[in-house]
């Protein structure tokens, strides 16, 4: 367990991500938090939601999505209906419902 007042530094995933979305919304992190795991964590989850915005309504599936979907559907020996790989929400509905 870390030290009082000690301040864990952020994980190789968590820049990476952090710079997508920074990338993604022409947004800049902040230097305290890009040396502080909690203060990056909150920067994600702040800007996050603005990434899911501004996708547009009905694009398709995202690569990780079909990804899982297919090995999901491997495992089951189902098939991925169509309509899924248009519609990035189906996709994730129909992945929580085969999990």
């Amino acid at each position: 367990m870390p030290q009082p007042g000690y301040i864990l530094p952020p994980t190789p995933k968590q820049v990476d991500y952090a710079r997508h979305l920074a990338a993604r919304l022409g947004a800049r992190i902040p230097a305290e938090a890009a040396n502080d795991r909690r203060a990056l964590s909150q920067w994600i989850d702040r800007h996050k939601a603005r990434a899911a915005e501004r996708r547009p309504p009905g694009s398709g599936a995202t690569s990780r999505q079909v990804a899982f979907a297919e090995r999901i559907a491997r495992a089951k020996r189902r098939a991925v209906p169509e309509e899924c790989f248009r519609d990035a929400k189906l996709m994730s509905r129909w992945i929580s419902a085969n999990r």
